[in-house]
């Protein structure tokens, strides 16, 4: 069975990355750890854990979304509601909420959904981010529950992987016919720009 271990990173799109640095490093205090950018496109990465990365493509293409209410029914196109940072600890949610108030942007109350304690807000993108602290009583991933009025009977098969849902795929292909192909990024590796933090 495959082993996951979080999310590598979570790909946004800005059209002013500055301000982009300003909100996600110096307000939420995520360290930027990468950035890559060549005319007309920049890729940066900002350190959510040791874990997880949040990555943001600049293109001046690109329009802020208008912000739409955080889990609320949508119509048209849609693939992403919003994306849930966990914090610490309770104190921390505290302290987050005062600091977005004080630079200015919309945040909400702090919300009690049972299993988490969330707060709401947006990115200056229009991204609606929630930032969440366990409740340490309820373990949804030691014993899993589904609450639904109307479960399918998909969903009735239970929490578990189903085997036998799918064609099964072939073995991965022998260590001599396996190609890894160049892409972006390679620039960390090979040394070829310069790191323009790096101390002479």
């Amino acid at each position: 069975m495959l082993k996951y271990h979080g999310i590598h990173h979570l790909a946004m799109a800005t059209n002013n990355m500055d301000k982009t640095i300003r909100f996600w490093r110096d307000l939420l205090g995520m360290r930027l750890v990468a950035g890559l950018g060549k005319p007309g496109s920049r890729q940066y990465f900002f350190e959510i854990s040791q874990s997880s990365l949040l990555g943001f493509f600049e293109w001046t293409t690109v329009e802020p979304v208008p912000e739409k209410d955080h889990g609320y029914p949508a119509y048209g196109p849609l693939v992403f509601d919003h994306v849930s940072f966990q914090l610490e600890s309770p104190e921390f949610l505290w302290s987050l909420r005062e600091k977005l108030d004080a630079a200015g942007f919309w945040v909400s109350e702090i919300i009690d959904h049972g299993f988490i304690h969330s707060l709401y807000s947006f990115d200056p993108n229009g991204i609606a981010i929630e930032f969440s602290c366990p409740v340490e009583t309820v373990d949804l991933r030691g014993h899993p529950m589904m609450l639904d009025t109307r479960p399918t009977p998909v969903t009735l098969e239970g929490p578990e992987p189903q085997a036998g849902k799918w064609l099964s795929a072939e073995k991965p292909p022998p260590l001599e016919e396996r190609r890894v192909y160049p892409g972006e990024g390679l620039e960390f590796t090979q040394g070829t720009r310069k790191n323009w933090w790096d101390r002479p």
